[in-house]
């Protein structure tokens, strides 16, 4: 008798269950619905702005046009070799790589070796004032060679220059070639722009830094042995590999070649304050330092920045695989299958539509706001206090579901944005030097003040990018100058470099400072 009462109960359980799902589903529905229509009003008004404003937000837009194959520095065989390896000619990974392919540009100023005391970088540093001692080079070479490891000496000590050129001698074969190739008009590195994540798209150029540290060492070993056009012909062919990556749209492209810049940078900065360099010479380093223009790099490389953000999240919303693209983005890696990889991509296939495109307006919104904003190119000027704005900003922002992943893409602002001004700067004060020592030739020494230089040994003096004030300029007593910026905290310290607690150089502190140091 007991049995349909408990019958009953449970009917009426599983119906206000069924029914208390229904609401569920429908509450659910409700929610999505309104997200949705949210986060779609807000990515369009956004998309309308911003395209009324002259942006284009597509990833296409930003992908550099292609080049003729005969053409293409980036395909040239010893070029080819440094990634061909682990890329095909479209840019799809090869797995397992190519053993035998070898890396060509793969080129060591220390030949591999290890148990010698190597010296700590291949140069001084013209930033601190500091030139290389080439005989810390020339004892490294002579105590590190042996039959294995392809370094040559001369029997007996001959000049610290001579034994380097000697040492490095085992890479003209490669260095000619890449000259060779550098006179291609044209360069295109095959990058798998198709990648459902823009980010994971492989750069297989990095390890091209290496053979702008050997032409460095190259080129100040050329100009202590007097051979200045040799050594031109070496920063010449640096500036080429350094220009090969220019038109690609993402950040750590122009981080490469800011750090390749400030290596080919040491020998300009020696030569000069040698006086190795004759007026010609002199005037065709200025013509090619004019060139580069890192303002401009700055704003292609954040909108290439913010377009790939937006295409990454747009895959996320279409092909619910969010969780598998921000996993690589942290990791750098593909994601393992693993229980939590699981649940984490359900988790990502139940977020509304709206709340993707809600983080692609946040996205487009800050750098609309800030990253674009923090320099001016027409006026060539950079703003650290609006940077450190966007900073604040961007670390005091709520963390909620619809801004996230604003929060994990975006680059370090400030270091970004310093680290875009400091090359500028660099170029600048470089271009500057050497109208100074142009004018030290035609009249036996250096100017009392910038305005002589200008227009004839220069047509336009720049100004200093902070603030636009013009650069800081004075001789010193030993006849020589002290130029400098007033740097990234905008305070005129009368050229004292920035150095942290182990004495490097901090771009954050101190002046930018051109300054040679005493003979």
């Amino acid at each position: 008798m007991n049995e349909k009462p408990k019958v009953k109960r449970g009917w009426r359980i599983l119906r206000w269950g069924l029914i208390g799902f229904a609401i569920f589903i429908t509450l659910a529905a409700v929610f999505h619905t309104e997200e949705n229509w949210r986060g779609w009003q807000a990515w369009q008004k956004f998309k309308q702005q911003a395209e009324a404003a002259g942006e284009k937000l597509d990833f296409a837009s930003i992908i550099p046009p292609p080049v003729p194959d005969e053409l293409n520095f980036a395909l040239a065989p010893i070029v080819a070799s440094s990634y061909s390896g682990s890329l095909d000619k479209l840019g799809n990974r090869i797995v397992p790589m190519n053993p035998n392919v070898v890396n060509r540009l793969d080129m060591d100023v220390r030949f591999g070796v290890s148990g010698h005391t190597a010296p700590a970088s291949t140069s001084g540093s013209w930033a601190k004032g500091a030139t290389t001692d080439l005989k810390k080079w020339q004892r490294f070479y002579r105590e590190a060679a042996n039959p294995t490891n392809g370094i040559l000496v001369s029997p007996e000590p001959q000049s610290p220059a001579a034994e380097v050129l000697l040492a490095l001698s085992k890479y003209d074969s490669s260095i000619e070639e890449l000259r060779h190739a550098s006179r291609l008009p044209f360069s295109r590195f095959p990058l798998n722009y198709d990648s459902k994540n823009p980010f994971d798209i492989l750069l297989p150029h990095l390890t091209m830094r290496k053979s702008a540290q050997i032409l460095q060492l190259r080129t100040l070993a050329e100009l202590e042995l007097g051979q200045p056009e040799k050594a031109l012909a070496d920063i010449k062919l640096s500036l080429r590999v350094m220009d090969s990556i220019r038109s690609e749209p993402f950040l750590i492209s122009h981080l490469v070649r800011m750090a390749e810049l400030q290596i080919l940078l040491q020998p300009v900065y020696e030569g000069l304050g040698k006086h190795q360099w004759s007026d010609a010479e002199l005037v065709e380093l200025d013509r090619e330092l004019s060139k580069l223009d890192f303002l401009a790099d700055c704003q292609s490389s954040m909108r290439g920045e913010r377009n790939a953000a937006l295409a990454m999240i747009d895959s996320m919303r279409r092909n619910g695989n969010a969780y598998d693209l921000l996993a690589s983005i942290r990791s750098g890696q593909e994601p393992n299958i693993k229980l939590w990889r699981v649940f984490g991509t359900m988790v990502f296939q139940l977020i509304p539509s709206g709340w993707f495109w809600l983080n692609e307006a946040a996205i487009g919104d800050l750098h609309q706001r800030w990253t674009l904003q923090m320099n001016d190119r027409a006026r060539q000027l950079v703003h650290p206090k609006l940077a450190k704005e966007a900073d604040d900003y961007l670390r005091h922002l709520p963390r909620r579901p619809w801004n996230l992943f604003a929060a994990l893409i975006m680059p370090a602002i400030t270091p970004m944005q310093q680290k875009f001004g400091y090359a500028q700067n660099a170029v600048n004060m470089a271009r500057v030097a050497c109208a100074l020592e142009r004018f030290r030739l035609a009249h036996k020494a250096y100017p009392n003040s910038l305005d002589l230089i200008s227009p004839q040994f220069m047509d336009q003096v720049p100004h200093d990018i902070i603030g636009g004030q013009p650069l800081k300029y004075r001789r010193t007593d030993d006849g020589r100058f002290m130029l400098y910026s007033i740097g990234w905290n905008e305070t005129d310290e009368g050229g004292k470099v920035g150095l942290d607690k182990k004495g490097s150089l901090d771009t954050k502190t101190g002046d930018w400072v051109w300054e040679y140091p005493t003979p």
